[in-house]
């Protein structure tokens, strides 16, 4: 266990690396076809109302994908489920269902860079989690040649188990803010929600565009920013749109927004605090593996039980044996009972930035979506096949739903973030 040194890391309270050995450094996606992943699909069906599609796409942004599905096919996005979200910098293939659409208007479709083939049908539409997990074959290049051999000692790590924190890509890859975003939705506070969207400039993009954010940022002209925003931002353009014709309806302009990305808003918050109680076990001194009372343990099987002053010598050994891991509940509309240290830890956190249960209540009502909060190991471990080509590193492995495939990757490279997207 040592820190990491990057500031981004600290705000996204990803503070800390599993492992200690030197980091090879170089730069993932340097080319989509670098990050290549594949969603392992839960078996479908067979028949039913909705058509089982896969869709592989390279250098698509999600949610721009299924908009464009939509469009192309005349239906509302409402009838489109996925069940998980993949990287925009990546070749992906993954699964979606579509309500009440036949095969043969699929086939029909043709897209750059983008493919979409009907597979089967399905009795319910996919929801998020709504899969067995994700295979992932990555190439870092320019890596430090010196520090390649510590690969298989990483590697060793990783299938021990390192902190299972939610990836940067989980706050947005090219603008880490939607944790952000969610905590001022769930203060009720709609108008900085839309100006972290829209005003907050980032490093990487271009000049234009940060000075049109630092505009609207500066005089909250809908009008003067939707002229000087480029097209490709389609997001933040739709929501100046509603604002440029419904004056200071900032509660508006939020919900013109996809609903599921309205609601990963106020999960990344949930995401924030949980990387904030990983980080703060490390801060006092205790590693991923050795429980304390109170902390709740994950079984193989599913079956979760807490560990107690009296049994904690029986959940060493379960841990150790590989046979539990420890988890935390993220906090949520419902009530978490008797909570553990990382859960009073999280639900601490949340109250100082004025946010608790009735906050995430309200959210529900709002966004239409429960936050009732999850139970998430702390920690992430899986067997890697690593390879070495020349000055680069390839790792190929599957992780479970919800598991980040950076999460593993920074652990080998230890370098910037923004390497990694």
């Amino acid at each position: 266990m040592i820190p990491s040194p990057y500031p981004l890391e600290h705000e996204l309270q990803m503070r800390y690396y599993g492992d200690d050995h030197p980091g090879i450094g170089g730069k993932l996606r340097t080319v989509p076809e670098d990050f290549v992943v594949e969603e392992i699909p839960k078996p479908f069906t067979g028949s039913g109302p909705f058509l089982i599609c896969t869709v592989t796409r390279r250098s698509w942004e999600h949610q721009h994908a299924i908009q464009e599905i939509a469009k192309r096919l005349g239906i509302s996005r409402k009838r489109i489920g996925w069940a998980g979200t993949k990287d925009r910098n990546a070749v992906a293939t993954h699964y979606i269902s579509l309500y009440k659409v036949e095969a043969e208007q699929v086939r029909a479709l043709s897209f750059k860079d983008m493919t979409v083939e009907p597979v089967g049908q399905h009795q319910f539409s996919l929801s998020l989690g709504d899969l067995e997990g994700n295979r992932f074959s990555l190439l870092i290049r320019n890596c430090n040649r010196e520090n390649l051999t510590s690969l298989p000692q990483i590697a060793e790590t990783v299938q021990t188990g390192i902190p299972n924190y939610f990836g940067l890509q989980r706050f947005g890859a090219q603008k880490p803010v939607t944790h952000r975003v969610g905590s001022a939705i769930l203060r009720g506070e709609y108008r900085e929600a839309v100006e972290i969207y829209i005003g907050d400039p980032f490093p990487n993009e271009d000049e234009e565009v940060k000075a049109a954010r630092a505009a609207f940022r500066e005089t909250g002209d809908a009008r003067e920013a939707l002229h000087a925003l480029p097209v490709r931002l389609g997001f933040e353009r739709a929501m100046l749109d509603h604002l440029s014709k419904h004056d200071s309806d900032h509660k508006g302009a939020l919900k013109v927004l996809a609903p599921k990305l309205l609601t990963m808003f106020v999960s990344a918050w949930q995401s924030y605090l949980f990387n904030a109680a990983i980080s703060d076990r490390f801060d006092r001194g205790l590693p991923l593996h050795e429980p304390e009372a109170g902390d709740t343990l994950v079984y193989l099987n599913g079956r979760t039980d807490r560990a107690t002053e009296k049994n904690l010598p029986t959940a060493r050994q379960h841990i150790r044996r590989g046979r539990a891991m420890i988890a935390a509940f993220m906090p949520g509309g419902r009530s978490i009972p008797n909570p553990g240290p990382m859960e009073e830890y999280m639900l601490r956190l949340s109250e100082n930035a004025g946010i608790g249960p009735d906050a995430f209540r309200e959210a529900a009502k709002y966004l239409e979506s429960a936050f009732d909060g999850s139970i998430r190991s702390i920690v992430l471990r899986t067997e890697i096949l690593t390879e070495i080509e020349d000055d680069s590193a390839r790792l190929t492995f599957t992780l479970p739903p919800g598991h980040y495939a950076t999460s593993v990757c920074r652990e080998f490279m230890k370098s910037d973030p923004i390497s990694l997207v």
